[in-house]
């Protein structure tokens, strides 16, 4: 997955984009107002730690 399917991703369950940062934007799932930095990197694809880690920090 890329990251921009990513963010779609994220959207699509709800989650809003709290903010952007330098290389990181902050996302925030609203039903339990958690929170996780999510790297912006384009075209690349996402390693599946990572994308792991960003939905369980946001409770997905």
């Amino acid at each position: 997955m890329k990251y921009n399917e990513l963010f779609k991703k994220l959207r699509k369950a709800g989650c809003l984009l709290l903010r952007h940062g330098c290389r990181h934007d902050i996302w925030q799932n609203p039903a339990n107002g958690r929170c996780s930095a999510v790297p912006r990197h384009g075209t690349e694809e996402v390693p599946k730690g990572t994308l792991k880690s960003i939905y369980q920090r946001l409770g997905l």
